[in-house]
């Protein structure tokens, strides 16, 4: 199936997966640049793509419009601004509890040490990546926030000694 899109352009969906159509050449390549640095000028990105200035605005607004660019954000080192200590929590959640994980979700989105939340499979319901000042505020965020939460049946903490971002320049596994 083909859509056409008002920005210009036509592209093909997926039959499994309708929510994201498939790319062509052009906007994978601006999505590779703008992973490589989201502050790159249009203008460049729109050289880079061999497409014209306008027509690379176009493509990017439709990436947004369609949920393919989710956002441009600073990655901020958490010790750069007081929050040096990084674990991963994993939750598991009572059984009734389950039927309201929006509601849960939107609690753990709020907790200002939350950095990513994970909504995974097996004995564990949610594995969250926080950063905060140090132990205490780690035990304080763990014992006098998560674990009080009457739908938490428990949780799992995991220090993180050093968090590696992989780069473009890192070798694929």
């Amino acid at each position: 199936m083909s859509i056409h899109s008002e920005r210009g352009g036509t592209f093909s969906q997926e039959p499994n997966n309708s929510r994201h159509p498939i790319l062509d050449e052009t906007d994978r390549l601006i999505i590779q640049l703008l992973q490589a640095d989201a502050r790159m000028p249009n203008n460049a990105i729109a050289a880079a793509a061999g497409v014209a200035p306008s027509t690379c605005h176009g493509r990017i607004r439709s990436l947004q419009d369609r949920g393919i660019i989710r956002g441009f954000h600073a990655d901020v080192d958490p010790a750069a601004v007081g929050r040096g200590l990084q674990a991963l929590i994993a939750i598991r959640l009572h059984a009734h509890a389950r039927a309201n994980l929006t509601e849960f979700e939107k609690y753990l989105a709020g907790l200002p040490a939350v950095e990513s939340i994970f909504f995974v499979t097996g004995d564990r319901d949610f594995l969250i990546h926080v950063a905060v000042a140090d132990s205490g505020a780690l035990r304080e965020l763990v014992a006098a926030n998560l674990s009080l939460r009457p739908e938490v049946a428990g949780t799992n903490t995991t220090v993180i000694f050093e968090y590696i971002r992989p780069t473009e320049s890192s070798p694929a596994a």
